[in-house]
């Protein structure tokens, strides 16, 4: 393959850190305070939120499923968490911890059995759950839950050296592990390849109903973090925590590289999309940006992103025939004689 068409491959692959870097160098230079120690530290403790988010969305998506209940798994895992602790029977924080943990991976079980096992459609599946989900937590939780224990809220408010947030190191180490899993171990590339071709693993060996249950436990378990995260900011659990978050998981994780159509995407290429997405956000803010138009640019985002992955799908496609063209070409000199 020639170095030109190795270059358009990589700027494909990595567009959304092409991007991410066009974006923060036009903002160190326009935007007041953008480029400050503080404001960057600032940015990625409020990517900390969403990233959960666009990385659980991001590895259901590697599998070729959606997952529309994340946002409200969000809400869900901490709120009876804490409404258990409360108002039935007592638990340590660290039990509570455990808790919020478990309920969101249990709703991952119930979306990923219901979609490998029974085949239901992973959208509509999911957006029944999240209906359901959400008004539970609205009919269970009408009022706030605050003052929460310190050790449950560390997550969300806790700091290091009374400048570094605790969610902003999480939030990147957590990339990090999973980027490690799912380019460095054969249980990780078992998702990329149950995505790219189901019918294909299932024959080479791969249990593809049991990676696909894997993946929406992940993501349950990642929404219930998200979940920790914002309780712990606000330090209080309500009924509308993670409202339409959801849609800029989506615009994240195709940022990052992954697709619709599965079997493509990587952690690393996720945490870029999660940083852009916090990057405009904070930068909007900053500029004081009539809050409708930060909406309006939001939904415009996921515009983009539904562009960017047909367009990332049709360039890769024409760059791979060009190729192809090129070798038969070279292998049979005299076809066009």
């Amino acid at each position: 393959m020639r170095r030109s068409s190795k270059i358009q491959l990589i700027i494909l692959d990595n567009l959304v850190w092409v991007l991410l870097l066009l974006f923060f160098v036009f903002n160190a230079v326009n935007t007041p305070a953008f480029f400050t120690l503080r404001n960057q530290i600032n940015i990625l403790f409020q990517s900390s939120l969403v990233g959960m988010l666009v990385l659980a969305q991001g590895i259901v998506m590697m599998v070729g499923e959606l997952d529309l209940s994340i946002d409200s798994t969000l809400a869900f895992a901490p709120g009876v968490t804490i409404l258990l602790a409360t108002s039935v029977f007592p638990m340590s924080p660290a039990l509570c911890i455990i808790l919020t943990l478990i309920i969101g991976m249990l709703v991952g079980l119930f979306n990923g059995v219901f979609v490998a096992k029974i085949k239901a459609n992973s959208f509509l599946l999911s957006l029944s759950t999240q209906i359901v989900m959400r008004g539970m937590i609205l009919f269970l939780v009408p009022f706030s839950l605050a003052g929460l224990d310190p050790l449950y809220a560390y997550l969300g408010r806790g700091r290091i050296g009374s400048l570094f947030p605790v969610a902003a190191i999480a939030f990147v180490l957590i990339f990090f592990i999973f980027e490690f899993i799912f380019r460095k171990t054969v249980f990780g590339r078992r998702f990329m390849l149950t995505g790219g071709n189901r019918r294909a693993s299932f024959i080479s060996g791969i249990n593809t109903d049991r990676v696909i249950i894997l993946a929406f436990v992940i993501a349950g378990m990642l929404a219930a973090v998200a979940g920790l995260i914002a309780a712990g900011r606000q330090n209080a659990v309500s009924n509308n925590m993670g409202a339409g978050l959801v849609m800029m998981a989506f615009a994240g994780a195709i940022l990052g590289g992954c697709s619709f159509k599965g079997g493509v995407g990587k952690p690393i290429g996720m945490l870029g999309g999660a940083l852009l997405l916090g990057t405009i956000d904070n930068a909007l803010t900053l500029l004081n940006v009539n809050v409708n138009l930060v909406s309006a640019t939001k939904g415009g985002l996921i515009f983009l992103a539904i562009l960017l992955d047909q367009a990332r799908f049709k360039l890769n496609e024409l760059i791979m025939y060009k190729e192809n063209i090129r070798k038969l070409a070279g292998q049979n000199p005299d076809a066009g004689a």
